[in-house]
């Protein structure tokens, strides 16, 4: 089984830098490491380079569900749902079910009797379009049955409500896993290794001119066919190969608050309806998600930020049906983040299509571009296939409906013995269910690293709810290269605790120097350096608009700065 260690990172550039591909993804976000594994299961020689951290984009600040988009059946988007209910119910029973778990809603309704008609027979559209997949159908709740399951809500603000199911994901661990299974299938992955240009002959992209950002080092990586797979940063890096792409991609930014889970009582999460979108409450651990704005984002890519105004809308629509409101006090943690979106004609970026492209825009490059975190999956194989045609020769079908990710297999029957395990590892039964909600099969190699050193089996100073190991582990098992990786994306630390993760960071750069080799110095600057990331955003989020909080956010320095910054 493949470990995302050090090591195999320095093998991998390694690999990428002597031999010819077939299929080289540049991204590392769901897409393209779903990319990476799909064409490594079809058995070509695949390589996948990301430029930060796998999922440091998008793909770690979505609202962390796995859903078809009820709203889109409105816009009568009925292929799109059916899609992406599909994915659900994969993820679900056979390719994630140690990731994706179920989560109830809960829709007020306003209106007696009209709206229970309309929404309902969305819903039960919803449920027949699920075909099954692995979760139970909606019903309808009385006034009374509505606040029994949410006590917080207002009487006044419901008459009524519906009760469906959707799933949610840690979107981060779950694209980190894709990576890590990519490799275990023979993929050659690596973070921090910047694309900063394109290889030619003629018209033709023959591969790609990599910065190994962390030993500063520039080599060559040549390929059949090139995947660019980076999201909002499309047209960025199709601007390297020098040509105008096929169709461009705009950034729509997404904004969401993390609080306590007592403050919101409630046994179910929330959808409401907004003047432009919907607005979910979605139970997290401990803690509830409250999100999405969906505005027009022109400014810094890689780290966007939520801006004071963006706080307070969110705050405002939740607290229109809170019988208890929410405070600023009461926010926990902040994330912004950006969806890639295909430009169109509307203006509004919640009217554009979530709807995916795939296209060539000269031989030996293919694009792929928007859709949802949902149907990742589909976007990846389509993108192989525009690979395939380009290779001319016969390749196997995608076969990534049929293979489960890393920690898949086992988890049900290790879930069953978690009591056991419990019993084997001196660990409580609780601590045991959050790891394999985490790691899923896997769990044993935690386990092993606290068996080896007993006090990995402590809880992490500054953040409780995780264990010392699971640190240990992100440093040598999943990619993890930096005290950021660990404390935003490895773990939720950043926005599950009311410090952001300052008092957990000098502990957590302690477990990890050893395993990343760091140096006395270079633990204190990676300490520093969070500090400072976390004082830029707490900034930001207190300015009026876009530009104040975008200026403010980028006074923090970057870990790792890209080329040319």
């Amino acid at each position: 089984m493949t470990a995302l260690s050090p090591e195999y990172r320095d093998s991998a550039l390694a690999a990428l830098a002597g031999a010819e591909l077939d299929v080289l993804v540049v991204g590392g976000g769901v897409v393209g490491a779903g990319c990476a594994l799909d064409a490594t299961t079809r058995g070509l020689s695949t390589g996948l380079v990301e430029a930060r951290d796998f999922a440091a984009g998008t793909s770690s600040r979505s609202s962390k569900l796995i859903h078809g988009g009820l709203r889109y059946l409105e816009m009568l988007d009925f292929a799109l749902v059916r899609e992406a209910l599909r994915e659900r119910g994969l993820l679900l029973t056979r390719l994630a079910p140690h990731l994706v778990r179920p989560v109830r809603f809960l829709y007020p309704l306003r209106h007696r009797a009209w709206e229970r008609i309309y929404a309902g027979a969305g819903v039960t559209l919803y449920d027949t379009m699920a075909l099954n997949g692995g979760l139970p159908r909606h019903r309808n709740l009385t006034l009374r049955g509505a606040l029994r399951e949410c006590p917080a809500l207002k009487k006044d603000a419901l008459v009524g409500a519906l009760q469906y199911y959707d799933a949610q994901v840690d979107d981060a661990r779950h694209t980190m896993f894709l990576a890590r299974t990519a490799a275990a299938y023979g993929a050659q992955v690596a973070s921090r290794a910047e694309v900063v240009g394109f290889l030619r002959e003629g018209e033709r992209v023959t591969g790609v001119r990599v910065h190994d950002l962390e030993h500063d080092r520039t080599f060559e990586v040549r390929a059949q066919q090139v995947i660019n797979a980076t999201g909002v940063w499309t047209d960025d890096t199709q601007a390297l190969v020098g040509e105008r792409g096929q169709f461009h991609v705009r950034a729509s930014k997404g904004i969401h608050l993390v609080v306590p889970r007592d403050r919101i009582q409630s046994k179910t999460g929330i959808i409401l309806r907004t003047e432009k979108s919907v607005l979910f409450v979605i139970p997290w651990g401990r803690h509830w998600i409250i999100g999405t704005t969906d505005t027009d984002w022109n400014l810094d890519k890689a780290h966007p930020a939520a801006s004071s105004t963006d706080i307070d809308y969110l705050l405002e629509h939740v607290n229109s049906v809170l019988s208890t409101p929410l405070s600023r006090a009461d926010v926990q943690g902040v994330y912004a983040g950006l969806r890639p979106l295909l430009s169109g004609e509307s203006e509004s970026t919640s009217q554009l299509s979530r709807e995916h492209t795939v296209g060539s825009p000269v031989p030996g490059l293919v694009v792929v571009a928007g859709g949802k975190y949902t149907t990742y999956r589909v976007m990846a194989r389509d993108a192989v296939d525009a690979c395939v045609h380009g290779l001319g020769r016969s390749v196997p079908a995608s076969c990534t409906q049929g293979v489960p990710l890393l920690g898949a297999d086992g988890y049900t029957a290790l879930w069953n013995r978690r009591r056991v395990l419990a019993t084997e590892s001196g660990l409580h039964v609780a601590r045991v269910e959050h790891l394999l909600s985490r790691y899923g099969s896997l769990v044993t190699e935690v386990l092993d690293l606290i068996e080896a050193d007993p006090s990995l089996a402590g809880p992490l100073d500054g953040a409780e709810d995780y264990l010392r190991a699971e640190i240990v582990y992100a440093a040598s098992h999943e990619g993890a290269r930096h005290l950021e990786d660990l404390l935003t994306r490895r773990t939720r630390i950043s926005i599950e605790t009311f410090d952001r993760g300052v008092a957990a960071a000098p502990v957590a750069a302690a477990l990890a120097s050893g395993v990343l080799g760091w140096t006395d110095e270079q633990t204190a600057r990676e300490v520093e350096n969070y500090r400072l990331r976390v004082e830029a955003e707490r900034r930001s989020q207190d300015q009026p608009d876009d530009e104040t909080a975008d200026a403010a956010r980028l006074g923090a320095p970057e870990v790792v700065p890209l080329s040319g910054r």
